[in-house]
């Protein structure tokens, strides 16, 4: 039997590491200085561990333009790196979730081969960086949801949306082949026919449409939203860590091995804003009109 001297030690170390910081530096390191680069993204903390990112442009429905872009890419390997964050929420200011890419964004990608060089690899970089951060990813999606703001709605290990919200992927009907998240994760979520209608259509779903169909986990009252979302991230950042994580990790190797569908898909996406469609695309937009593609097309 053990002696007085080792249940002291033992009863020590179970209380060390029952502790929420167990085995982490004691020294903080601020979210001045460790998100400090990542201007255009609202971030705070709404609850113990749990760190918030909001995007947070509400006149522009929260479009994302290049820096937002390349900052939202970015950001969830510091998340993944820090020892006092277990779980994140990601939501959008105002009335919408997000807007997707802004016009000048996608200009760019129109006229510069080296932005669309650049951006491929930083929509690459965005899903992969979000499947592999380590701490569990919660989206409250409040309203529109199209394009790079949609990617993380959709992947996040939990999504909620509220009633209202409207989820578009939109790059058909822009003239670019559905790249972004598309087609590494709606077929496993909703299943390929109801993946090709949305993706190939451009149809929006509602908030309760996308649940029904288990495109998102939940859908509720607009009004209990962020509520829903902050309770959700507080069980997961309260819970087993090492279980959660190791749990998130092994679900996420459905997405890793469809990795080649999704590089396809994202390298034809970007290869479609070389040519007339996408620009036909982006003007119909900017007019507010609808599109007329050209019916011809030697592929």
């Amino acid at each position: 039997m053990l002696g007085n001297g080792d249940d002291d030690l033992n009863a020590q170390e179970a209380r060390r590491w029952a502790s929420p910081t167990a085995g982490i530096s004691r020294g903080r390191t601020s979210m001045s200085t460790r998100y400090a680069a990542y201007t255009k993204l609202k971030i705070d903390y709404p609850s113990k561990r749990v760190l918030r990112l909001t995007f947070d442009r509400p006149e522009s429905y929260n479009s994302v333009d290049a820096e937002t872009h390349t900052q939202l890419t970015h950001i969830w390997r510091d998340i993944n790196d820090d020892p006092e964050i277990s779980a994140v929420i990601v939501t959008g200011a105002g009335k919408a979730f997000s807007a997707g890419g802004d016009f000048e964004l996608i200009k760019s990608l129109l006229d510069n081969p080296v932005a669309r060089m650049a951006t491929w690899k930083e929509a690459k970089d965005l899903v992969y960086n979000v499947i592999n951060c380590n701490k569990p990813i919660i989206s409250a999606i409040n309203g529109v949801a199209v394009g790079a703001g949609l990617v993380v709605g959709i992947l996040a290990d939990v999504s909620i949306c509220g009633k209202s919200a409207r989820i578009v992927d939109g790059h058909t009907r822009l003239g670019v082949a559905a790249g972004d998240v598309a087609c590494i994760i709606w077929p496993l979520l909703c299943g390929l026919a109801k993946a090709k209608y949305y993706l190939m259509t451009c149809k929006p779903l509602s908030g309760e449409e996308a649940e029904r169909i288990g495109l998102v986990s939940l859908c509720v009252e607009d009004a209990d939203l962020q509520k829903v979302a902050l309770e959700t991230a507080e069980d997961l950042a309260n819970g087993a860590q090492s279980a959660i994580r190791w749990t998130k990790y092994s679900l996420n190797n459905w997405l890793r091995v469809n990795g080649p569908l999704f590089d396809t898909s994202t390298a034809l996406e970007i290869l479609g804003f070389s040519g007339l469609e996408a620009r036909e695309g982006l003007a119909s937009h900017i007019e507010k009109r609808k599109p007329v593609f050209p019916p011809e097309c030697p592929i």
